[in-house]
């Protein structure tokens, strides 16, 4: 049976973190919006969930960290979200020694326990927090113009110069005229502590480090950009408690959300078409907010795909009965995973990897980093699970292309990946982390593998690419037209009633709520709110 049309201000297509904050924002507004979700519940990649039987510990499925949700969204929306600082930026075993050393890395890039001598390179101390101090001159100008109309290229560049930093321009040049490696060798010597930057540049995106696209400078902006100076702060209650809390707003200023909607179908004049509850329904916007990937969208609109840019990455979430033990005596567990750990991430062996990975073939070692969120955030575990000392581990692989799952069987890919990143984990190691896991109610280890196989298959992201395709400037090009109000917000499609509100718009990617905030501006802008 196919309804009559119900006729609202905006559709939203897709109830993930972007869409709800979309919503939320106009339906304060005072706009009729509707949010239609093809699952049975909202929040897409930003998730919680109890994965595993028996086990009483609710993980971040997909997303697991928060840096470029603007504080700003979250006051004005009224969103009940709590972030909690993690104690220690990072540690990472050195490869050379088999992780009988490493370097720790305090927050802000400060003095820790088992410092930059730690691995022979107290050389590099100053060079490693010159070169975070140089990016901070232009990510700190940035930061706030995420929530604004796009400035052209130039037009950044002096903004960023404006502030009288006498660094400030070749920062500039180092960050977005030229591939960052050389800026990062030049700045440390130490093949570990450059192995420590690029993994900024690196991670979820398939790319050398002097690569002329500049992909991987791309990468190091968004990574350094949340606040101006790039803190990653974990979400209290996981990521789930973020969507629910923005849900909420979102109903709560007047926005209606339909779960179980799969939407099949939009037309450029505003109609959407999707099924839910067994039935055929329409619905006519005067604008459609797509969340989806715009691969996806073309698909819905029936129109030849986008250009693709694949994932590149492996996500492994575990329960483990304890911390497990280090080679390095001077660093507790305790601050070794309170940040990030990072597992054969040198200079090189990140190199190495990218160029095995490029061949065909999965990195050996696999470069990953880990982090447990029960060390920041225990609210997460049951209080059975946080008195018998269990904690959740949270690891993400590197360089695993979507291209190498080629015509793989899934569980036989997940599986394989899964022996990587524990096989890399165990290299640094003082114990198999295997025998730290804790079973769950059929005696099966906790752990659950997230393959782009996946990603594609359960959230619809195309190729497996968590930010929905290739990340883009948070600024225009010169000679890009920024003559529509859905242009100058970096949200257009080459339809005027159809926005992107996703981690596709050009300022999307990540946790962040920016590309929800920047469509619906988009749309309050089109009706000369």
């Amino acid at each position: 049976m196919t309804q009559r049309p119900a006729d609202v201000d905006v559709v939203v297509v897709g109830g993930g973190h972007n869409g709800l904050v979309a919503a939320g924002y106009l339906a304060r507004a005072g706009l009729r919006v509707r949010v239609l979700e093809r699952l049975r519940h909202v929040g897409g990649a930003a998730v919680s969930s109890q994965v595993f039987d028996g086990v009483d510990v609710r993980v971040s499925r997909y997303s697991y960290l928060v840096s470029l949700l603007p504080p700003r969204i979250v006051d004005e929306l009224g969103v009940a979200v709590r972030l909690s600082r993690r104690r220690f930026s990072s540690y990472t075993p050195d490869p050379v020694t088999a992780g009988r050393s490493g370097l720790l890395i305090g927050p802000r890039g400060g003095h820790a326990p088992a410092g930059f001598a730690a691995i022979g390179a107290a050389s590099d101390e100053e060079g490693f927090a010159a070169f975070y101090r140089s990016c901070r001159t232009v990510t700190h100008r940035l930061w706030p113009t995420l929530l604004e109309p796009l400035r052209t290229r130039a037009e950044a560049r002096r903004h960023v110069l404006a502030s009288g930093d006498r660094d400030a321009a070749a920062a500039w040049r180092a960050m977005t005229d030229e591939p960052i490696g050389p800026a990062i060798a030049a700045a440390v010597g130490n093949d570990l502590v450059r192995g420590v930057i690029a993994t900024d540049a690196l991670i979820g995106t398939f790319a050398r480090l002097d690569d002329p696209s500049l992909a991987q400078n791309i990468c190091l902006l968004y990574h350094l950009l949340g606040g101006g100076a790039g803190d990653w702060d974990v979400p209290v209650g996981g990521m789930g408690a973020v969507s629910t809390a923005l849900a909420a707003a979102a109903v709560g200023h007047g926005a209606e959300i339909v779960t179980g909607a799969d939407v099949y179908a939009v037309d450029p004049d505003g109609r959407a078409r999707y099924r839910a509850g067994g039935d055929d329904h329409l619905v006519r916007g005067r604008f459609v907010l797509a969340g989806v990937t715009p691969s996806v969208l073309d698909g819905l609109l029936g129109e030849t795909p986008t250009a693709r840019s694949q994932g590149a990455q492996v996500k492994v979430n575990m329960v483990l009965r304890r911390l497990p033990r280090l080679r390095d005596d001077r660093v507790t567990p305790e601050q070794a995973f309170a940040g990030t750990f990072h597992a054969n991430e040198a200079w090189t062996q990140l190199d190495a990897g990218y160029s095995n990975a490029a061949a065909g073939r999965l990195p050996d070692p696999l470069p990953c980093e880990a982090y447990c969120h029960s060390l920041t955030d225990a609210s997460i575990l049951s209080p059975g699970l946080r008195e018998s000392g269990a904690h959740t581990m949270t690891v993400f692989g590197l360089h695993t292309p979507h291209a190498l799952c080629g015509g793989a069987d899934p569980d036989i890919l997940r599986d394989r990946l899964t022996e990587s990143v524990l096989a890399s984990l165990n290299s640094v190691l003082a114990e198999p982390i295997q025998d730290v896991l804790m079973p769950d109610a059929h005696g099966r280890p906790c752990v659950e593998t997230t393959t782009t196989l996946d990603l594609q298959r359960t959230l619809a992201m195309t190729d497996g690419n968590i930010f929905h395709g290739g990340l883009s400037w948070p600024f225009a090009a010169d000679d890009d037209p920024l003559d529509t109000p859905a242009r100058r917000w970096g949200v257009a499609t080459c339809h005027d009633r159809i926005m992107l509100c996703g981690s596709g718009a050009r300022r999307g990617g990540a946790v962040s709520g920016i590309g929800g905030h920047n469509a619906a501006m988009a749309v309050l802008s089109s009706l000369g709110r």
